[in-house]
């Protein structure tokens, strides 16, 4: 079966919805705490609630690409979109935590935000290719 193939999206997908509501009860736990994670503005406090939202923000993507991928047969440019969106939902969150404790490895980022640029032109191509 073709969507076989793009199962892992789908598990990413539900997998990162999943952690955005844990994430968020544990941010929710602490939030009224003025100084908590350095106070509102702070770059930690900012990027654990980009991390957070990036959960459920790239969640949705994969759970999208995995049902527009059903209606094209399975291809190098799709097998290629699958990984870089798999890529990016693990690695965005994950890069916003490091960045938030270790403020100069920003450029770490470029990793998701390139996969994931890459994953949805691929997307594109194969969508405009039909």
């Amino acid at each position: 079966m073709k969507s076989d193939l793009w199962k892992c999206n789908e598990i990413v997908a539900w997998g990162g919805m999943l952690l955005g509501f844990l994430s968020g009860m544990a941010l929710g736990m602490f939030f009224h705490r003025e100084d908590w994670l350095g106070g509102y503005g702070s770059l930690r406090r900012r990027m654990y609630r980009l991390a957070h939202i990036s959960l459920f923000g790239l969640g949705a993507v994969n759970l999208l690409f995995y049902l527009t991928a059903q209606r094209f047969a399975p291809g190098m440019l799709l097998a290629a979109a699958s990984s870089l969106f798999i890529v990016g939902a693990v690695t965005m969150p994950l890069c916003c935590v490091l960045m938030g404790h270790f403020p100069k490895t920003y450029l770490a980022l470029g990793i998701p935000v390139l996969s994931l640029i890459a994953a949805g032109t691929l997307t594109l191509m194969e969508v405009i290719k039909q």
